[in-house]
């Protein structure tokens, strides 16, 4: 497939996934004083990558996540000579979500971002900036742990052995168990390109507190993805892959 149009359907597909997942979170979470919830974040994200892993995963890969590449590279599934181009792309994805969000938020009279509080405009912290409260140790974990899983799963669903046609629904649903664990730690990264462009507008202390969900998103990648080649993998699935991760 032509790069261009890879890299065009990461673009969309991040968007989609920053878009519709934070916008769950910015617009209808508490809306006004009973909304969807934490339940119906969770699911929204799940929701943008299933769509996006059958609309677009065949063109790209359906990665729409830093973390995704890298782990897809130490598994064995992806040319480390792309990875660049494909983050490049997530990141532009992402950051364009998150303008368009700004812009639509700034619709509504004496709307601002507050981001003294945590899950402001839906970006990820720790210590204060955690929904919970919960320490820079404490969200390190969660997020390696989780995005650890999340490759395991990933790598498995899309395994030459794995029941084909439904690694979109199987990778969709474990976003939304992650996000369903996670929300309250960190209120749920497991994605560099989305942390950053939510980062970028709320700006305040979540600007320098976005090294960690560049950091543990992608060690936990890392991880994840080596447990899976040298314990779980056959070796047909070291393959690259033929059609998308979802």
């Amino acid at each position: 497939m032509d790069m261009q149009k890879r890299l065009a359907a990461e673009v969309f597909g991040t968007f989609w996934l920053v878009f519709g997942g934070c916008g769950a979170a910015i617009f209808a979470a508490g809306f006004p004083d009973v909304g969807i919830g934490f339940l119906g974040v969770a699911l929204a994200f799940g929701l943008t990558v299933l769509t996006m892993a059958y609309a677009v995963g065949h063109i790209s890969g359906g990665h729409f996540n830093p973390a995704v590449t890298i782990g897809l590279v130490v598994g064995g599934r992806f040319d480390k000579k792309e990875a660049g181009p494909y983050i490049v792309a997530q990141v532009a994805g992402a950051v364009v979500a998150a303008a368009v969000l700004y812009l639509i938020a700034k619709g509504q009279d004496g709307w601002s971002i507050d981001n003294s509080l945590p899950g402001a405009f839906a970006a990820n912290g720790y210590g204060d900036l955690s929904p919970g409260g919960y320490s820079l140790l404490a969200c390190l974990v969660a997020e390696v742990v989780l995005t650890g899983f999340f490759l395991i799963v990933i790598l498995g669903a899309t395994a030459k052995k794995a029941a084909v046609g439904f690694g979109g629904l199987a990778i969709g649903l474990a976003l939304t168990l992650i996000h369903l664990i996670s929300i309250p730690i960190t209120n749920t990264s497991v994605n560099p390109a989305r942390s950053t462009g939510q980062a970028l507008f709320a700006g305040g202390d979540y600007l320098p507190q976005l090294w960690l969900f560049w950091v543990a998103p992608i060690v936990g990648a890392a991880l994840g993805a080596a447990v899976w080649k040298y314990l779980l993998a056959d070796a047909a699935d070291t393959e690259p892959l033929a059609e998308g991760v979802g």
